[in-house]
Protein backbone atom coordinates (compact mmCIF):
# COMPACT_ATOMS: atom_id res chain seq x y z
CA UNK A 1 0.00 0.00 0.00
CA UNK A 2 1.22 3.32 -1.33
CA UNK A 3 0.20 6.45 0.26
CA UNK A 4 -0.54 9.83 -2.57
CA UNK A 5 -0.94 13.68 -2.16
CA UNK A 6 -4.31 14.34 -2.83
CA UNK A 7 -2.21 17.36 -4.42
CA UNK A 8 -0.47 15.16 -6.95
CA UNK A 9 2.86 16.17 -5.20
CA UNK A 10 5.74 13.73 -6.52
CA UNK A 11 6.88 10.55 -4.72
CA UNK A 12 4.58 8.14 -2.89
CA UNK A 13 5.11 6.94 1.06
CA UNK A 14 4.31 3.94 2.59
CA UNK A 15 2.73 3.77 6.26
CA UNK A 16 5.67 4.68 8.12
CA UNK A 17 6.44 8.08 5.88
CA UNK A 18 2.64 8.60 5.79
CA UNK A 19 2.63 8.61 9.58
CA UNK A 20 5.11 10.96 10.26
CA UNK A 21 4.75 13.16 7.76
CA UNK A 22 1.43 14.88 8.92
CA UNK A 23 0.61 16.87 5.84
CA UNK A 24 2.21 15.72 2.32
CA UNK A 25 5.14 18.04 1.43
CA UNK A 26 2.91 19.93 -1.38
CA UNK A 27 0.50 21.24 1.67
CA UNK A 28 -2.09 18.14 0.56
CA UNK A 29 -3.13 15.28 2.60
CA UNK A 30 -2.20 11.70 2.54
CA UNK A 31 -4.11 9.01 0.93
CA UNK A 32 -3.93 5.47 -0.05
CA UNK A 33 -3.68 5.00 -3.85
CA UNK A 34 -5.93 2.52 -4.28
CA UNK A 35 -9.33 1.59 -1.96
CA UNK A 36 -9.09 -1.74 -1.11
CA UNK A 37 -12.75 -3.99 -1.84
CA UNK A 38 -14.29 -6.20 0.46
CA UNK A 39 -17.39 -8.39 -0.89
CA UNK A 40 -20.54 -9.24 0.72
CA UNK A 41 -19.20 -12.71 1.76
CA UNK A 42 -15.98 -11.12 3.65
CA UNK A 43 -18.37 -8.82 4.96
CA UNK A 44 -20.47 -11.49 6.29
CA UNK A 45 -17.38 -13.15 7.91
CA UNK A 46 -16.26 -9.77 9.80
CA UNK A 47 -19.68 -9.27 11.11
CA UNK A 48 -19.34 -11.37 14.05
CA UNK A 49 -16.09 -9.47 15.22
CA UNK A 50 -14.97 -7.16 17.85
CA UNK A 51 -14.08 -4.19 17.94
CA UNK A 52 -10.43 -4.66 18.20
CA UNK A 53 -10.44 -7.79 16.03
CA UNK A 54 -11.91 -4.67 13.31
CA UNK A 55 -9.14 -2.39 13.88
CA UNK A 56 -6.77 -5.56 13.27
CA UNK A 57 -8.13 -6.41 10.06
CA UNK A 58 -8.83 -3.18 9.02
CA UNK A 59 -5.36 -1.62 9.56
CA UNK A 60 -3.80 -4.71 8.14
CA UNK A 61 -5.14 -3.71 5.00
CA UNK A 62 -3.22 -0.68 5.17
CA UNK A 63 -0.11 -1.36 6.98
CA UNK A 64 2.22 -3.46 5.01
CA UNK A 65 3.63 -6.86 6.51
CA UNK A 66 7.04 -5.62 5.59
CA UNK A 67 6.56 -2.38 7.97
CA UNK A 68 4.69 -3.89 10.52
CA UNK A 69 4.47 -7.79 10.89
CA UNK A 70 0.67 -8.76 11.55
CA UNK A 71 1.39 -10.32 14.93
CA UNK A 72 3.05 -7.18 15.81
CA UNK A 73 0.21 -5.13 14.97
CA UNK A 74 -2.26 -6.96 16.64
CA UNK A 75 0.01 -6.56 19.92
CA UNK A 76 0.40 -2.69 19.75
CA UNK A 77 -3.67 -2.37 18.81
CA UNK A 78 -3.99 -4.40 21.96
CA UNK A 79 -1.47 -2.57 23.89
CA UNK A 80 -3.50 0.29 22.65
CA UNK A 81 -6.81 -0.14 23.98
CA UNK A 82 -5.57 -1.62 27.27
CA UNK A 83 -6.98 1.28 28.98
CA UNK A 84 -10.12 1.39 27.68
CA UNK A 85 -12.74 1.21 30.71
CA UNK A 86 -15.41 -0.72 28.58
CA UNK A 87 -14.45 -4.58 28.12
CA UNK A 88 -16.10 -3.93 24.87
CA UNK A 89 -13.87 -1.01 23.74
CA UNK A 90 -16.53 0.46 22.68
CA UNK A 91 -20.54 0.05 23.71
CA UNK A 92 -24.00 0.36 21.85
CA UNK A 93 -26.75 1.71 23.92
CA UNK A 94 -30.11 0.53 22.00
CA UNK A 95 -32.43 3.55 23.30
CA UNK A 96 -35.83 4.56 22.77
CA UNK A 97 -37.50 5.25 19.26
CA UNK A 98 -34.87 3.02 17.64
CA UNK A 99 -32.26 5.57 18.72
CA UNK A 100 -29.03 3.77 19.00
CA UNK A 101 -25.84 5.70 20.07
CA UNK A 102 -22.86 4.01 20.02
CA UNK A 103 -20.35 5.08 22.50
CA UNK A 104 -16.83 5.72 21.49
CA UNK A 105 -15.82 7.44 24.77
CA UNK A 106 -14.42 5.42 26.61
CA UNK A 107 -11.11 5.70 26.90
CA UNK A 108 -8.67 7.99 28.76
CA UNK A 109 -9.82 11.30 27.82
CA UNK A 110 -14.04 10.28 27.83
CA UNK A 111 -13.06 11.34 24.43
CA UNK A 112 -13.52 9.37 20.52
CA UNK A 113 -9.95 10.47 19.38
CA UNK A 114 -8.95 8.36 22.60
CA UNK A 115 -9.14 4.92 20.00
CA UNK A 116 -7.46 6.58 17.12
CA UNK A 117 -4.39 8.23 18.77
CA UNK A 118 -3.50 5.50 21.47
CA UNK A 119 -2.96 3.25 18.43
CA UNK A 120 -0.82 6.21 16.77
CA UNK A 121 0.49 6.59 19.98
CA UNK A 122 2.03 3.06 19.80
CA UNK A 123 2.51 3.07 15.78
CA UNK A 124 5.06 5.75 16.29
CA UNK A 125 6.62 4.37 19.42
CA UNK A 126 7.04 1.18 17.06
CA UNK A 127 9.09 3.03 14.16
CA UNK A 128 11.49 5.29 16.98
CA UNK A 129 12.23 2.29 19.21
CA UNK A 130 14.05 1.21 15.95
CA UNK A 131 16.43 4.30 15.28
CA UNK A 132 17.97 6.87 17.28
CA UNK A 133 15.13 9.73 16.55
CA UNK A 134 13.35 12.31 18.04
CA UNK A 135 10.18 13.87 16.59
CA UNK A 136 8.30 16.99 17.94
CA UNK A 137 4.50 16.73 18.03
CA UNK A 138 3.17 20.20 16.41
CA UNK A 139 -1.23 20.08 17.57
CA UNK A 140 -3.98 22.20 17.46
CA UNK A 141 -6.92 21.78 19.23
CA UNK A 142 -10.53 22.48 19.56
CA UNK A 143 -11.38 20.69 22.87
CA UNK A 144 -10.89 16.63 22.56
CA UNK A 145 -7.43 16.31 20.08
CA UNK A 146 -5.21 17.94 22.50
CA UNK A 147 -6.17 15.53 25.81
CA UNK A 148 -5.96 12.43 23.47
CA UNK A 149 -2.85 13.34 22.05
CA UNK A 150 -1.41 14.32 25.03
CA UNK A 151 -2.43 10.72 26.41
CA UNK A 152 -1.01 8.79 23.85
CA UNK A 153 2.35 9.81 24.18
CA UNK A 154 2.89 11.31 28.34
CA UNK A 155 6.39 10.85 29.40
CA UNK A 156 7.82 9.36 26.05
CA UNK A 157 11.83 10.48 25.63
CA UNK A 158 11.84 10.50 22.14
CA UNK A 159 8.38 12.97 21.60
CA UNK A 160 7.85 16.23 22.45
CA UNK A 161 4.12 17.49 22.13
CA UNK A 162 3.12 20.70 21.38
CA UNK A 163 -0.54 21.41 22.02
CA UNK A 164 -2.35 24.45 21.11
CA UNK A 165 -5.92 25.02 22.65
CA UNK A 166 -8.37 28.15 22.54
CA UNK A 167 -8.28 29.56 25.58
CA UNK A 168 -11.72 29.88 27.70
CA UNK A 169 -13.49 28.06 24.22
CA UNK A 170 -13.49 24.39 25.46
CA UNK A 171 -15.24 23.65 28.46
CA UNK A 172 -13.34 23.19 31.42
CA UNK A 173 -12.48 20.02 32.04
CA UNK A 174 -11.32 19.51 28.15
CA UNK A 175 -9.14 22.30 29.17
CA UNK A 176 -7.43 20.78 32.36
CA UNK A 177 -7.46 17.38 31.04
CA UNK A 178 -4.40 19.33 29.08
CA UNK A 179 -3.35 21.52 31.58
CA UNK A 180 -2.60 19.52 34.23
CA UNK A 181 -0.57 17.02 32.50
CA UNK A 182 2.55 17.82 34.15
CA UNK A 183 5.17 16.44 31.59
CA UNK A 184 8.68 17.12 30.18
CA UNK A 185 7.68 16.51 26.89
CA UNK A 186 4.05 18.14 26.83
CA UNK A 187 4.29 21.60 26.52
CA UNK A 188 0.65 23.21 26.38
CA UNK A 189 -0.17 26.32 25.07
CA UNK A 190 -3.02 28.70 25.99
CA UNK A 191 -3.77 30.85 22.57
CA UNK A 192 -6.54 33.99 22.27
CA UNK A 193 -8.20 32.74 19.61
CA UNK A 194 -10.38 30.46 17.97
CA UNK A 195 -9.66 26.56 16.66
CA UNK A 196 -9.49 28.26 13.08
CA UNK A 197 -7.06 31.20 14.26
CA UNK A 198 -4.74 28.14 16.38
CA UNK A 199 -4.33 26.59 13.29
CA UNK A 200 -2.46 28.97 11.39
CA UNK A 201 0.79 28.80 13.14
CA UNK A 202 0.83 25.65 12.91
CA UNK A 203 0.26 25.48 9.01
CA UNK A 204 3.33 28.41 8.77
CA UNK A 205 5.58 26.07 10.71
CA UNK A 206 4.74 23.07 8.55
CA UNK A 207 5.03 25.19 5.45
CA UNK A 208 8.46 26.08 6.33
CA UNK A 209 10.44 22.51 4.97
CA UNK A 210 13.70 23.27 6.14
CA UNK A 211 12.46 23.72 9.86
CA UNK A 212 9.92 21.10 9.63
CA UNK A 213 12.48 18.80 8.10
CA UNK A 214 15.32 19.81 10.90
CA UNK A 215 12.69 19.44 14.63
CA UNK A 216 10.88 16.28 12.76
CA UNK A 217 7.65 18.27 12.69
CA UNK A 218 4.32 15.73 12.46
CA UNK A 219 1.06 16.50 13.15
CA UNK A 220 -1.25 14.10 15.39
CA UNK A 221 -4.49 15.77 14.36
CA UNK A 222 -6.62 14.36 12.17
CA UNK A 223 -4.37 15.33 8.96
CA UNK A 224 -2.01 12.48 9.88
CA UNK A 225 -3.58 8.92 8.24
CA UNK A 226 -2.96 6.90 10.71
CA UNK A 227 -6.23 8.98 12.33
CA UNK A 228 -8.33 7.72 9.64
CA UNK A 229 -7.54 4.67 8.73
CA UNK A 230 -8.33 3.63 12.75
CA UNK A 231 -11.23 5.67 12.56
CA UNK A 232 -12.57 3.88 9.17
CA UNK A 233 -13.33 0.38 12.11
CA UNK A 234 -16.04 2.69 14.17
CA UNK A 235 -18.42 2.42 11.00
CA UNK A 236 -17.99 -1.43 10.34
CA UNK A 237 -18.86 -1.98 14.28
CA UNK A 238 -21.78 0.61 14.11
CA UNK A 239 -22.84 -1.22 10.49
CA UNK A 240 -22.75 -4.82 12.15
CA UNK A 241 -24.14 -3.53 15.46
CA UNK A 242 -27.46 -2.60 13.71
CA UNK A 243 -27.74 -4.16 10.47
CA UNK A 244 -30.62 -6.71 10.15
CA UNK A 245 -29.67 -10.46 9.28
CA UNK A 246 -26.59 -10.26 6.46
CA UNK A 247 -28.42 -12.94 4.59
CA UNK A 248 -30.25 -10.82 2.09
CA UNK A 249 -28.48 -10.07 -1.45
CA UNK A 250 -27.62 -7.06 -1.68
CA UNK A 251 -26.50 -6.36 1.89
CA UNK A 252 -28.94 -4.23 3.82
CA UNK A 253 -28.26 -0.40 4.36
CA UNK A 254 -27.24 1.23 8.00
CA UNK A 255 -27.52 4.83 8.34
CA UNK A 256 -24.40 6.47 10.40
CA UNK A 257 -24.75 9.71 11.57
CA UNK A 258 -21.70 11.38 12.14
CA UNK A 259 -20.85 14.63 14.82
CA UNK A 260 -18.33 16.42 12.74
CA UNK A 261 -15.64 19.28 12.60
CA UNK A 262 -12.63 19.03 11.60
CA UNK A 263 -13.95 16.16 9.41
CA UNK A 264 -11.76 13.12 10.57
CA UNK A 265 -14.91 10.73 11.19
CA UNK A 266 -17.29 11.99 8.72
CA UNK A 267 -13.67 11.04 6.08
CA UNK A 268 -13.50 7.71 7.66
CA UNK A 269 -17.25 6.70 6.54
CA UNK A 270 -16.58 7.57 3.06
CA UNK A 271 -13.53 5.43 2.63
CA UNK A 272 -15.63 2.52 4.76
CA UNK A 273 -18.75 3.32 1.65
CA UNK A 274 -15.63 3.47 -0.83
CA UNK A 275 -14.82 -0.36 0.81
CA UNK A 276 -18.05 -1.67 -0.02
CA UNK A 277 -19.79 -1.31 3.60
CA UNK A 278 -23.51 -0.25 2.48
CA UNK A 279 -23.72 2.41 4.54
CA UNK A 280 -25.75 5.60 4.32
CA UNK A 281 -23.59 9.19 5.73
CA UNK A 282 -24.91 11.77 7.60
CA UNK A 283 -22.79 14.40 8.41
CA UNK A 284 -24.69 16.41 11.45
CA UNK A 285 -22.93 19.99 12.91
CA UNK A 286 -23.52 23.06 14.91
CA UNK A 287 -23.96 26.30 13.47
CA UNK A 288 -20.54 26.18 11.99
CA UNK A 289 -22.32 24.44 8.95
CA UNK A 290 -19.76 24.85 6.46
CA UNK A 291 -19.83 21.27 5.25
CA UNK A 292 -23.91 21.13 5.89
CA UNK A 293 -24.13 24.26 3.00
CA UNK A 294 -21.32 22.57 1.01
CA UNK A 295 -23.90 19.30 0.63
CA UNK A 296 -27.47 21.30 0.11
CA UNK A 297 -25.78 23.94 -1.82
CA UNK A 298 -22.26 23.09 -3.20
CA UNK A 299 -21.21 25.77 -1.38
CA UNK A 300 -17.63 25.22 0.37
CA UNK A 301 -17.38 28.66 1.83
CA UNK A 302 -16.55 30.37 5.22
CA UNK A 303 -19.48 32.39 7.00
CA UNK A 304 -18.59 35.15 9.15
CA UNK A 305 -16.21 34.39 12.13
CA UNK A 306 -16.33 30.92 13.95
CA UNK A 307 -19.23 30.42 16.30
CA UNK A 308 -18.85 29.16 20.04
CA UNK A 309 -21.49 26.55 20.58
CA UNK A 310 -22.38 24.11 23.16
CA UNK A 311 -20.75 21.39 20.80
CA UNK A 312 -17.71 23.33 21.44
CA UNK A 313 -15.21 20.45 20.30
CA UNK A 314 -16.96 21.32 16.65
CA UNK A 315 -16.44 24.89 16.04
CA UNK A 316 -14.53 24.88 12.99
CA UNK A 317 -15.11 26.76 9.58
CA UNK A 318 -12.06 24.91 7.78
CA UNK A 319 -12.91 21.76 7.92
CA UNK A 320 -9.42 20.33 6.30
CA UNK A 321 -10.46 16.23 5.90
CA UNK A 322 -13.10 17.88 3.27
CA UNK A 323 -10.11 17.56 0.78
CA UNK A 324 -9.87 14.10 1.27
CA UNK A 325 -13.48 13.80 0.99
CA UNK A 326 -13.78 15.77 -2.43
CA UNK A 327 -10.16 14.20 -3.77
CA UNK A 328 -12.40 10.58 -3.11
CA UNK A 329 -15.12 11.93 -4.70
CA UNK A 330 -13.44 12.98 -8.32
CA UNK A 331 -11.54 9.49 -8.31
CA UNK A 332 -8.02 11.06 -7.22
CA UNK A 333 -8.14 14.33 -9.95
CA UNK A 334 -4.94 15.72 -7.71
CA UNK A 335 -4.77 18.42 -10.13
CA UNK A 336 -8.57 19.37 -9.71
CA UNK A 337 -8.18 19.29 -5.56
CA UNK A 338 -5.08 21.21 -6.12
CA UNK A 339 -6.53 24.44 -7.97
CA UNK A 340 -9.71 23.76 -5.31
CA UNK A 341 -7.91 23.56 -2.30
CA UNK A 342 -5.62 26.65 -3.53
CA UNK A 343 -8.50 28.28 -4.53
CA UNK A 344 -10.67 28.28 -0.60
CA UNK A 345 -7.26 29.24 0.93
CA UNK A 346 -6.77 32.34 -1.14
CA UNK A 347 -10.46 33.38 -1.00
CA UNK A 348 -12.06 31.25 1.77
CA UNK A 349 -14.57 30.55 -0.56
CA UNK A 350 -15.30 27.95 -3.43
CA UNK A 351 -18.21 26.91 -5.43
CA UNK A 352 -18.05 23.26 -6.28
CA UNK A 353 -18.09 22.16 -9.80
CA UNK A 354 -21.44 21.04 -10.40
CA UNK A 355 -20.03 17.09 -10.79
CA UNK A 356 -18.45 17.20 -7.69
CA UNK A 357 -21.50 18.19 -5.58
CA UNK A 358 -23.77 15.94 -7.23
CA UNK A 359 -21.24 12.94 -6.42
CA UNK A 360 -21.20 14.84 -2.86
CA UNK A 361 -24.96 14.68 -2.83
CA UNK A 362 -25.09 11.23 -3.32
CA UNK A 363 -22.13 10.49 -0.89
CA UNK A 364 -23.56 12.08 2.16
CA UNK A 365 -26.98 13.82 3.89
CA UNK A 366 -26.34 16.63 6.55
CA UNK A 367 -28.00 18.40 9.04
CA UNK A 368 -27.35 21.64 11.51
CA UNK A 369 -28.20 22.10 15.14
CA UNK A 370 -28.53 24.87 16.72
CA UNK A 371 -28.04 25.25 20.60
CA UNK A 372 -31.66 25.20 20.88
CA UNK A 373 -31.51 22.40 19.14
CA UNK A 374 -28.87 20.51 21.03
CA UNK A 375 -30.13 21.52 24.23
CA UNK A 376 -33.75 19.96 23.30
CA UNK A 377 -31.94 16.92 22.18
CA UNK A 378 -30.41 16.21 25.45
CA UNK A 379 -33.58 16.87 27.58
CA UNK A 380 -35.86 14.78 25.38
CA UNK A 381 -32.93 11.78 25.62
CA UNK A 382 -32.77 11.86 29.39
CA UNK A 383 -36.77 11.89 29.82
CA UNK A 384 -36.99 9.19 27.25
CA UNK A 385 -34.12 6.83 28.60
CA UNK A 386 -32.33 8.41 31.98
CA UNK A 387 -29.25 8.53 29.43
CA UNK A 388 -26.98 11.66 29.47
CA UNK A 389 -25.28 12.64 25.81
CA UNK A 390 -22.52 15.19 25.72
CA UNK A 391 -23.73 18.19 23.54
CA UNK A 392 -21.90 16.56 20.14
CA UNK A 393 -23.80 13.29 20.79
CA UNK A 394 -26.68 15.32 20.95
CA UNK A 395 -26.69 17.26 17.17
CA UNK A 396 -26.18 13.16 16.11
CA UNK A 397 -29.59 12.78 17.89
CA UNK A 398 -31.44 16.03 17.05
CA UNK A 399 -30.93 14.49 13.56
CA UNK A 400 -32.43 11.24 14.77
CA UNK A 401 -35.38 12.98 16.77
CA UNK A 402 -35.85 15.19 13.55
CA UNK A 403 -36.30 12.14 11.11
CA UNK A 404 -38.90 10.30 13.41
CA UNK A 405 -41.13 13.61 13.04
CA UNK A 406 -41.21 13.07 9.41
CA UNK A 407 -41.79 8.95 9.80
CA UNK A 408 -38.46 7.54 8.68
CA UNK A 409 -37.83 4.52 10.66
CA UNK A 410 -37.30 1.88 7.68
CA UNK A 411 -33.10 2.12 7.56
CA UNK A 412 -31.95 0.95 11.07
CA UNK A 413 -29.96 4.23 12.29
CA UNK A 414 -26.49 4.49 14.63
CA UNK A 415 -26.09 7.95 15.99
CA UNK A 416 -22.05 8.09 16.66
CA UNK A 417 -21.35 9.70 20.00
CA UNK A 418 -17.73 11.19 20.22
CA UNK A 419 -17.66 12.23 24.11
CA UNK A 420 -19.29 11.49 27.02
CA UNK A 421 -21.17 13.73 28.89
CA UNK A 422 -18.88 14.55 31.99
CA UNK A 423 -16.77 16.45 30.13
CA UNK A 424 -19.34 19.54 29.46
CA UNK A 425 -21.01 19.95 32.76
CA UNK A 426 -22.00 23.54 31.59
CA UNK A 427 -24.00 22.30 28.41
CA UNK A 428 -25.89 19.27 31.02
CA UNK A 429 -26.87 22.14 33.49
CA UNK A 430 -28.00 24.42 30.47
CA UNK A 431 -30.31 21.65 29.16
CA UNK A 432 -31.70 21.26 32.74
CA UNK A 433 -30.00 18.24 33.90
CA UNK A 434 -27.73 16.85 36.36
CA UNK A 435 -23.92 16.37 35.77
CA UNK A 436 -22.81 12.68 36.29
CA UNK A 437 -18.86 13.50 37.05
CA UNK A 438 -16.62 10.42 37.20
CA UNK A 439 -13.87 11.18 40.59
CA UNK A 440 -10.96 11.05 37.82
CA UNK A 441 -12.75 13.87 36.01
CA UNK A 442 -13.68 15.57 39.01
CA UNK A 443 -10.07 15.97 40.58
CA UNK A 444 -8.92 17.30 37.86
CA UNK A 445 -10.07 20.91 39.48
CA UNK A 446 -7.91 20.18 42.32
CA UNK A 447 -4.78 19.56 40.35
CA UNK A 448 -1.39 21.89 39.31
CA UNK A 449 -1.90 23.55 35.68
CA UNK A 450 0.83 24.33 33.44
CA UNK A 451 0.68 25.89 30.12
CA UNK A 452 2.03 28.99 28.25
CA UNK A 453 -0.28 31.84 27.28
CA UNK A 454 -0.41 33.35 23.38
CA UNK A 455 -2.11 36.60 23.31
CA UNK A 456 -3.51 38.18 20.59
CA UNK A 457 -1.22 40.68 18.82
CA UNK A 458 1.51 38.64 19.88
CA UNK A 459 3.75 36.20 16.86
CA UNK A 460 2.35 32.69 17.83
CA UNK A 461 4.19 31.02 15.11
CA UNK A 462 7.69 32.67 16.14
CA UNK A 463 6.77 32.17 20.12
CA UNK A 464 6.46 28.14 18.83
CA UNK A 465 9.92 28.38 16.86
CA UNK A 466 11.55 29.27 19.46
CA UNK A 467 10.60 26.70 22.53
CA UNK A 468 10.86 23.69 20.09
CA UNK A 469 14.39 24.90 19.23
CA UNK A 470 15.11 25.32 22.70
CA UNK A 471 13.15 21.67 23.39
CA UNK A 472 15.53 20.14 20.67
CA UNK A 473 18.73 21.64 21.77
CA UNK A 474 17.75 20.01 25.25
CA UNK A 475 17.10 16.54 23.27
CA UNK A 476 20.24 16.29 21.55
CA UNK A 477 22.18 17.13 24.87
CA UNK A 478 21.07 14.37 26.36
CA UNK A 479 22.47 12.27 23.54
CA UNK A 480 26.14 13.55 24.25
Amino acid sequence: MEYVSTRGGPGAADFEGALFSGYAPDGGLFMPSAVPQLDAPMLRRWSAFSYPRLVKELCSLFVAARLVPRNVLDDLIDRAFSRFRHKDVVHLSRLKDGLNVLELWHGATYAFKDLSLSCTGQFLQYFLEKKQKHITILVGTSGDTGSSAIESVRGQKNMDIFVLLPHGLCSQIQELQMTTVIEENVHVFAAHGNSDEIDEPIKELFADADFARKHNLMSLNSVNWSRIMVQIAHHFYAYFQCAPPLDTTPLPVVEIVVPTGGGGNITAGCIAQKMGLPIRLVAVVNSNDIIHRAVQHGDFSLSGDVKATLASAMDIQEPYNMERILWLLSDGDSSLIKTLMEQFNVSKSLKLPEDLHRKLVQTLGSCAASDEDIVRAMRRCWEENRYLLCPHSAVAAHYHYAQLGCGSRSTPRCCLAPASAAKFRDAVLRAGLVPDVPPEISVLTTLETRSTPLKRGEDWAKTLRERIEDVSWRWKGLLL
